[in-house]
């Protein structure tokens, strides 16, 4: 764990990455001098100059403006290319503009964007859902926050219980009930939240990743409606889960009546059918966004066929009403052509080996400079999706990857990378190789990485 009263980071003297951080923030602003006058104050009409808070999060002295993004590259107004891992931190997962989904893009807009009804490539979709992910029966929605907050509410009706389980460092965009976090082994609301009055703990409970036991314990009482996971986490330093822990995570939650909803919209980097299909999974409730319509807005939610069966028989006995579920341009036809495209042509078996041969490669690189220069670092992976953290390792749950969390550090290797023309993910180091992603590009990010541990470890 890093202490606030530490002389180092990550191994790392506390004044060396202040003087990292100093020369190149100079060094990105001199490469920008047309971003820095249109963005440097801000943009124009924006709160917080940023037309999305968390554009401000990214460590740079100010954002990058884009000009354009293809394939795995990014080119900001200053003519600045960069090498791009991020990917939209996942939305891009297969590259900038996939040339199938840019046609498909093309043709839909003609025809109409949305009407509230189903087009014809809605025909292909759901079998194509049902190959690929083994479930039975799907819905469209626009965000992976709206379709795992409609797949909670789908097993609260049909389970008639409240509470729902989550693991502590969990990310699941912004549904109230994951916004728990553990403090000295106390269930909290997790802090900063904004505007937020309510005790999320009544109604959710939050144990630590791969502890089995205390998943017991939280089952006990058959009072949790669902458990919601990631099969690795993924929002903060990558946690694995453990050999066996899956498989017990089940068998729980069936022996306890608790649905499971796996949340793949960051593992999906595993295989074409993400992690739950590679690893054999048996979700009752599963959750895509992100990438599943190639950097269009769009995510899906399925449900198993003994899920959707009960749930048919709560609607047949409920009251008359709104549902509480779905948002008017959820399952427009644009989703729709995008989302065809990217499954048929975008999210194939070869495209996910070339992208798997690549991640191996980074991986492999990564580590031999920790190695070399003997940080006390590690790197983790899951598929496509690599990672560098700035402590040793594995770990094993969410407060062990909160405590390897390395702002100052962190913060000031994305800048040096960005000046070396290599863009990572801003709100931890993760990486991800497209199907564009070129051998070249990720060896120019070792040969980065590698000149930046060399000035820290000088």
């Amino acid at each position: 764990m890093h202490s606030d009263n530490s002389k180092t980071i990550g191994g790392i003297s506390r004044d060396r990455i202040a003087q990292l951080r100093e020369t190149e923030g100079a060094v990105f602003r001199k490469a920008r001098p047309k971003s820095q006058a249109k963005v440097g104050n801000g943009l124009p009409g924006f709160f917080g100059g940023v037309p999305m808070h968390w554009m401000n999060d990214w460590p740079t002295p100010f954002p990058i403006l884009v000009d354009s993004a293809r394939g795995a590259t990014i080119t900001d107004i200053d003519g600045n290319k960069l090498d791009d891992f991020c990917l939209g931190d996942t939305g891009s997962m297969f590259g900038h503009s996939p040339p199938p989904v840019a046609r498909a893009i093309r043709r839909q807009a003609g025809r109409g964007l949305t009407y509230m009804l189903p087009s014809e490539d809605a025909l292909a979709i759901g079998p194509l859902l049902q190959q690929r992910f083994g479930l039975r029966f799907w819905q469209i929605a626009t965000t992976a926050t709206d379709a795992n907050r409609f797949a909670l509410r789908v097993a609260r009706a049909i389970t008639g219980r409240e509470k729902i389980l989550v693991f502590n460092g969990c990310y699941h965009g912004s549904v109230d009930e994951t916004m728990v976090r553990l403090i000295d082994g106390k269930p909290i609301n997790r802090p900063g939240l904004a505007g937020e009055f309510r005790d999320l703990t009544r109604t959710a409970k939050v144990i630590e990743f791969n502890d089995v036991a205390a998943l017991e314990a939280a089952l006990k009482a058959r009072d949790v409606a669902c458990v919601i996971a990631e099969p690795v986490l993924t929002n903060s330093c990558m946690v694995l889960a453990d050999a066996g822990y899956h498989e017990a995570l089940r068998k729980l939650t069936r022996e306890a009546g608790t649905l499971l909803l796996i949340d793949e919209t960051h593992t999906i980097s595993t295989g074409p059918g993400g992690y739950t299909r590679k690893y054999g999974l048996e979700p009752d409730l599963f959750v895509l966004g992100k990438p599943i319509a190639g950097g269009v807005p769009a995510s899906v939610w399925g449900m198993s066929e003994e899920v959707a069966s009960r749930y048919a028989d709560y609607n047949r006995t409920k009251e008359p009403g709104y549902s509480g579920m779905g948002t008017t341009l959820s399952a427009n036809p644009l989703q729709f052509a995008a989302m065809r495209a990217t499954l048929e042509e975008v999210m194939t078996q070869e495209n996910y080996d070339r992208m798997d041969h690549l991640a191996r490669r980074l991986d492999a690189g990564l580590t031999g400079v920790i190695d070399r220069y003997r940080l006390p670092w590690h790197v983790s992976r899951v598929g496509a999706r690599v990672e560098f953290i700035c402590a040793p390792g594995p770990l094993r749950n969410g407060a062990e990857a909160e405590g390897a969390h390395a702002p100052e550090l962190e913060a000031a290797i994305h800048v040096a990378l960005v000046n070396r023309g290599v863009l990572i993910a801003p709100f931890h180091n993760m990486m991800l190789i497209s199907p564009a992603t070129s051998g070249a590009q990720v060896n120019r990010l070792i040969t980065a990485f590698g000149s930046v541990a060399a000035k820290l470890a000088a």
